[in-house]
């Protein structure tokens, strides 16, 4: 695996920012996507976006923040501290949506700052995490700033009507994600349980790039999203192109797999502390 530098002791790292909800339980959202920043080497920096009340089981509720408190996050940490690049997770509400796209405009975010937006619309666990009316403007506001977008199935089967159950009918959804407006469009192939692999395809309106991984057998699997698009926009904050950070995305996440552990009586969370044993 190409690993991302590690800063020097006193050295100003790279900076990433991850615009998300958190998860009280640990596994997935904000906290997900930090614990990856750190071990990635990363400075990591958020936006809150909403707080849920969750565990292993599932989502019982969630208080979005109000949408000029996010948009003032964004702004704060852009013009002080700067970052490298930004992901989105869970955006709640078509309000919170549209002041995070009007910051990230003023702000170049998704011009010069490399912009990956991941369409989180529901829990693992099937519950709501963004309000109905809030998927049109995420489609059209986010999606044609976004240098890269992430659903898993079944955030494509709500966004193009399309069900994924091979490599054609991916490759169609590809092509109707990318037709949205983002430069690159990755369906991941997770949740495809039939294939024997875990593969991901990757489409930038000429082409097609596939990811391969095994698919491992185990029910611990909360925050594998988040995941891959946090160690994929770390990349990208090192100047990695879409299809390198992608590649580091997708063998991040898969050993944070391998590496997962039990947690509650539901499902537990990916373990991206694998790093630290690769540590030189």
């Amino acid at each position: 695996m190409r690993f991302l530098p590690l800063p020097d002791t006193g050295e100003t790292p790279v900076r990433v920012m991850t615009i998300a909800g958190s998860d009280s339980g640990g596994a997935a959202g904000l906290q997900s996507d930090l614990r990856t920043f750190a071990l990635a080497g990363v400075h990591g920096t958020s936006a809150v976006t909403a707080v849920t009340v969750q565990n292993s089981l599932g989502v019982t509720g969630f208080h979005p923040i109000p949408p000029e408190t996010v948009a003032g996050q964004i702004r704060a940490v852009v013009e002080d501290i700067g970052i490298g690049a930004a992901k989105t997770g869970m955006l709640a509400t078509a309000g919170i949506i549209d002041a995070i796209a009007d910051t990230a405009e003023d702000l170049g975010i998704g011009t010069r700052i490399p912009f990956l937006v991941d369409p989180v619309c529901a829990s693992q666990h099937g519950d709501p995490l963004l309000t109905p009316e809030a998927l049109d403007t995420l489609l059209r506001r986010l999606f044609p700033l976004a240098h890269l977008v992430t659903p898993n199935l079944d955030e494509v089967r709500l966004i193009t009507g399309i069900d994924v159950v091979d490599e054609a009918s991916q490759r169609d959804a590809a092509r109707a994600l990318h037709a949205l407006g983002p430069r690159w469009a990755l369906v991941k192939g997770g949740h495809l349980r039939t294939a024997a692999t875990s593969t991901d395809v990757l489409y930038d309106g000429a082409g097609f790039l596939e990811f391969e991984a095994p698919r491992l057998d185990t029910r611990h699997d909360h925050g594998a999203g988040d995941t891959l698009g946090a160690a994929t926009v770390c990349a990208l904050a090192h100047g990695f192109d879409v299809p390198e950070a992608v590649a580091f995305g997708k063998e991040w996440v898969t050993r944070s797999l391998a590496a997962a552990y039990p947690v509650g009586a539901g499902h537990g969370p990916v373990n991206a502390s694998w790093r630290l044993r690769e540590l030189p």
